[in-house]
């Protein structure tokens, strides 16, 4: 079993040829969810894993699993997956990597003729990236009971042209009510989407959870007044307050090392003219961290800070929490499987907090979950430059083999 090794040039052609799908002139991928490049995506994954044997489900909501039987099939599957589908300038392996490491698993327990105790399934998951529908990991979500099937259903993306009605176009509305299938343990291969492997040379994260985050936004109102004739001192300038909060966002971050942070991604700038002291300002502010503790701290401290300027400048500002997901950590036994096969393996390693999100953040809810990291050149994603070495995404691909069988089992 130690010897044991999967074929990293085939899950290179398999990576490769997904690609194809959607594929945009910088060398990324543009396949939006349930679009008709991804019905051909999904007609492609799906086709591979019933040649490789494996039985396929879909549910309601559209998501997929792919089953390979195991020894016992009255124990519930090991399960691994992520997405498919991609942001409008997305690359070729975020989502991808973790649905087609997954598939290479299954072709390397057919290619050495191993039955597993309990079965194997790999998923993809509908919606993860959001980036045409409303809510994000939308899909898992469903799955693990964190909003309804009629909530997903009736979001529509910018053309009114709403999930249920592309779900039957496309021709993956299922049958099976979601939460219904029944997961052991989940596994979750992907690409770091961050720089940190690659700036310490290790090869594989053990990512033992996900920070949590708060999303805020946040309005400034002061008053538009002309540049010139105003003096410094008799001016409600909104820009200039909205800044010191801005700075405090980033400020509060540092104050939490080595997991919190702090970012203001969006600013609208009213009138946003050149001549004229700004008289509102809208921003967005995102705090994070690995601990909900210390993410509430965080909160408050910004909540704080608000008040005191608002109390100190005299103008209006709100600031509303639109979006909340608590720290989720993984389960003991899946991150020790895949610390088990990292050291078996002999790969160089760390321990790496996801910053971001993923479909394993909701599968933890219902099952076991846990995930591998590799890099990514850079550390970029959602670009069509993303980039990742082959034989890191072979050695990550290993490490999913032998977790996988350590939860699973050989059939004797």
């Amino acid at each position: 079993m130690s010897e044991m090794r999967i074929n990293g040039e085939r899950l290179w052609a398999a990576l490769m040829e997904l690609a194809r799908i959607g594929a945009t002139p910088k060398g990324g991928v543009k396949r939006l969810t349930l679009t008709d490049l991804d019905r051909q995506g999904r007609d492609l994954v799906v086709g591979w894993g019933k040649a490789a044997g494996l039985s396929v489900t879909v549910d309601q909501i559209g998501n997929v699993f792919m089953r390979r039987a195991g020894r016992n099939n009255a124990l519930p599957p090991v399960v691994t997956g992520s997405h498919i589908d991609t942001q409008p300038t997305g690359g070729k392996f975020d989502g991808n990597y973790g649905v087609l490491a997954g598939l290479e698993v299954v072709r390397t327990l057919n290619d050495l003729n191993i039955q597993t105790e309990a079965p194997i399934e790999v998923a993809f998951w509908t919606n993860e990236e959001g980036s045409r529908f409303v809510p994000v990991m939308m899909g898992s979500g469903v799955f693990c009971g964190a909003f309804s099937l009629e909530t997903a259903y009736a979001a529509r993306d910018v053309e009114g042209k709403s999930v249920g009605e592309e779900l039957e176009r496309i021709g993956y509305k299922g049958s099976e009510v979601p939460g219904q299938h029944p997961i052991g343990a989940y596994f979750e291969a992907h690409i770091e989407q961050g720089p940190v492997l690659e700036d310490a040379d290790k090869v594989i994260g053990v990512v033992p959870a996900v920070m949590g985050l708060s999303w805020y936004d946040c309005v400034v109102t002061g008053m538009e007044a002309h540049a010139g004739p105003t003096p410094m001192g008799l001016r409600k300038d909104a820009l200039q307050v909205a800044t010191k909060i801005m700075q405090e966002v980033v400020a509060i971050a540092n104050r939490y090392p080595p997991y919190g942070r702090g970012t203001v991604g969006m600013v609208q700038v009213f009138p946003n003219s050149r001549n004229v002291i700004p008289g509102e300002v809208k921003f967005s502010i995102d705090l994070r961290n690995v601990n909900d503790t210390l993410l509430i701290a965080m909160h408050e401290e910004m909540l704080a800070f608000v008040e005191r300027t608002r109390s100190e400048t005299g103008l209006g500002i709100t600031v509303e929490r639109v979006s909340y997901y608590p720290p989720c950590p993984f389960h003991p036994d899946c991150v020790g499987a895949v610390r088990k096969a990292t050291g078996k393996l002999g790969y160089s390693t760390m321990d790496v907090v996801s910053g971001a999100g993923h479909d394993a953040i909701y599968a933890a809810r219902v099952a076991p979950a846990g995930m591998i990291f590799v890099p990514c050149k850079d550390g970029i994603s959602h670009n069509e430059i993303e980039d990742a070495k082959s034989e890191h995404l072979e050695a990550g691909c290993n490490v999913l083999l032998h977790a996988m069988l350590d939860r699973a089992g050989i059939a004797s």
